[in-house]
């Protein structure tokens, strides 16, 4: 009797072995953009610490904005201390 299970192509990408449809294995992409997390991170911080200067008279706005500055400064403080698991593998 035949069975049930479907066998997949795989491709061996470096890290682990994917499926052949899997869109890193097409583009030779895998695992997490460090750097660029890392950058994109502190040009959000740039711009939301810039949208604090401007011509409004009351300050609700500038205590989102700097909140949300310091959350994202927070998450990637987090990254570069504790990478997690894309590194392990």
């Amino acid at each position: 009797m035949a069975s049930t299970e479907v066998d997949h192509p795989t491709v061996d990408t470096g890290w682990v072995r994917e499926p052949v449809a899997a869109p890193s294995a097409r583009f030779g992409w895998h695992g997490f953009g460090r750097k660029s997390a890392s950058l994109a991170g502190v040009l959000v911080i740039i711009a939301l610490l810039g949208m604090t200067i401007g011509n409004h008279e009351g300050h609700v706005e500038d205590f989102f904005l700097v909140g949300i500055a310091v959350i994202v400064a927070v998450l990637l403080l987090k990254n570069t201390i504790w990478p997690g698991r894309s590194e392990a593998a």
